[in-house]
């Protein structure tokens, strides 16, 4: 099985580097990396470059004009443009736990995607990993200035006993899903433009197609740095589109992923 790392970004290159420092950090690597760039400035492009100079691994960086919030529009290119099977994604304001893409790659299953959740870093703790501190122990789940610290929490045994659990909800920060099945759906919906529910209408339409969702405990751990929320303007907009998926049990979506392909 082959997996792309498709990370989305925008204009905040020191979260981008500290991200990936952590994928650096991996035991198990993924086959490429894929940046999914919102339009970001020059210095993202400089950071990726040099990342892709630095490891041994096969990175792309996918961009286009910065013309507002086009979040599921750049993860559509980002997810055409993949060449593994098995897609994991993430933001770019992530830090992982090493063993990150190897939880994901031990519970990836035909017929299944996965949602995985995160451990929400503060302010004070945020500005020590952005200045270079990724030591293990700042990230400890028993250590301060974190919220939601049980989905910090790394039990290898109990992530394969929990993925039978059915969920409804989803975060696009940490999922993963089979390449085919994206395309099957056409991808995410890009009528949806600025903050929220792209990520539940897409993996709405998922089950309706038929691929049950695997909630992912205790394995696939991801540490959020803070900062501020985006403008949620647009978001009973995007809300209307979520609920018409849910009660018309739509299965693919009209502006997605095929017009990449």
């Amino acid at each position: 099985m082959k997996t792309s790392l498709i990370i989305s970004t925008y204009n905040w290159v020191e979260a981008l580097t500290a991200c990936l420092g952590s994928v650096a950090a991996q035991k198990r690597m993924p086959d490429e990396v894929i940046i999914a760039d919102d339009g970001s400035r020059d210095d993202t492009r400089i950071a990726i470059e040099r990342f892709s100079v630095e490891n041994n691994i096969p990175v792309r960086h996918i961009w286009h004009e910065d013309r507002g919030f086009r979040l599921a529009a750049i993860r559509n290119r980002a997810m055409a443009a993949a060449t593994g099977d098995y897609i994991i994604q993430i933001d770019g304001d992530l830090i992982l736990h090493t063993g990150f893409v190897a939880d994901h790659i031990n519970i990836a299953e035909r017929g299944y995607f996965v949602v995985g959740s995160r451990a929400i870093l503060g302010p004070q703790l945020s500005s020590r990993i952005l200045s270079g501190d990724l030591s293990s122990a700042s990230l400890s789940p028993f250590g301060c200035d974190m919220r939601n610290r049980l989905n910090a929490v790394r039990i290898p045994l109990l992530t394969r006993l929990l993925a039978t659990r059915r969920g409804h909800g989803a975060r696009g920060c940490n999922m993963a899903f089979w390449r085919d099945d994206v395309v099957a759906v056409n991808g995410y919906d890009e009528s949806m433009t600025g903050w929220g529910h792209e990520d539940k209408e897409f993996a709405a339409r998922m089950r309706n197609s038929g691929i049950a969702q695997h909630s992912l405990k205790f394995g696939g751990i991801v540490y959020h740095l803070h900062h501020r929320e985006a403008s949620r303007m647009r978001e009973n907009i995007n809300l209307d589109i979520l609920r018409r998926t849910e009660s018309e049990h739509l299965t693919r979506c009209t502006d997605g992923i095929e017009k990449y392909l």
